[in-house]
């Protein structure tokens, strides 16, 4: 997954604010005392940005594409704990992440939303809405992985891994998936071409890097996640059967080339009422097929009532 950049930004109020404004920007103070950092921008149907990473801060999103969203919808974006310019925490599980969507939505006093996740973010956005029906409008999930690092998706990163590094694909045991794919990325990150899980374009990695660069941030959520995955077994849990209980409108938004959270992945949602839009592209279809993007999330939008 992509690496995460350290941050700083500088904000002229740190005053929480009413979503009625159509551009404001502070910190709200979670029920654990947590402060975390979110912006409002735009008019129209209230959504909630979910990074990915675990722990990308919202900068690169919309600065690289996702404020073109708000020219009708108003855009809620927010670093997550442990992430960006908000606090850290003792306490990074999944259901106290989901917990901060909701206090942020109570904050604003927003009635329902819609949430847009990308990529890991997938996992808390549909968590939310399983717990929060009452509250969600809609999910527009945007290349996300709803099983972290599953099998089948790290079969077919090692398959692509091995093609670009010209070395015939050999039977992995299912329990050696992991360290094979670690050794075939840190291959390509010698050969400065591991990029190319997210896009086939060094471009925009350097766009990307180059917003992030600008806004170090901290990492903890993301360390946390990575670095001690059985003290959080539920982010590498399948949530994919749990989709068919979701009722709400759901628009899957997936790349043809996107190796990231594999090609297939999205094939295993069972949401009851789901529309699906395949672009040409990689993992970060908002920013290089970004009309297409905007337009799949515009038309769903204005579909959803």
């Amino acid at each position: 997954m992509k690496t995460i950049a350290l941050l700083l930004l500088f904000f002229t109020s740190l005053t929480a604010v009413s979503a009625q404004n159509h551009h404001s920007e502070g910190f709200y103070e979670t029920s654990d005392h947590v402060k975390i950092k979110y912006k409002v921008s735009g008019k129209g149907e209230a959504c909630i940005y979910v990074p990915g990473g675990p722990g990308q801060g919202y900068s690169s999103f919309e600065l690289m594409g996702g404020n073109n969203l708000e020219k009708n919808m108003q855009m809620v974006y927010m670093d997550q704990r442990g992430s960006g310019e908000s606090g850290t925490s003792e306490n990074y599980h999944l259901d106290k992440m989901v917990q901060d969507i909701e206090e942020l939505r109570q904050h604003l006093q927003l009635k329902k939303i819609f949430l847009l996740a990308h990529s890991f973010g997938g996992i808390i956005a549909v968590s939310y809405a399983k717990k929060y029906p009452q509250h969600t409008k809609g999910l527009i999930l945007a290349n996300v992985t709803l099983h972290f690092l599953n099998d089948e998706s790290v079969k077919e990163q090692i398959e692509y891994g091995n093609s670009l590094l010209q070395t015939k694909t050999r039977a992995v045991p299912k329990d050696s998936l992991s360290s094979e794919l670690s050794k075939i990325s840190s291959a390509l990150r010698k050969k400065r071409i591991g990029y190319k899980f997210l896009t086939e374009d060094i471009e925009t990695i350097k766009e990307s890097d180059k917003i992030d660069s600008l806004h170090p941030r901290i990492i903890d959520f993301g360390m946390a996640v990575i670095s001690k995955p059985k003290d959080f077994p539920e982010y590498y849990a399948d949530y994919a059967p749990v989709t068919k209980d979701i009722h709400v409108p759901v628009l899957i938004i997936t790349g043809k080339k996107d190796k990231a959270v594999g090609t297939q992945h999205y094939k295993t949602f069972q949401f009851p009422n789901q529309k699906v839009v395949t672009i040409d592209g990689g993992h970060l279809l908002y920013y290089e097929k970004n009309k297409e993007f905007v337009n799949a999330v515009s038309n769903f939008v204005k579909a959803t009532k």
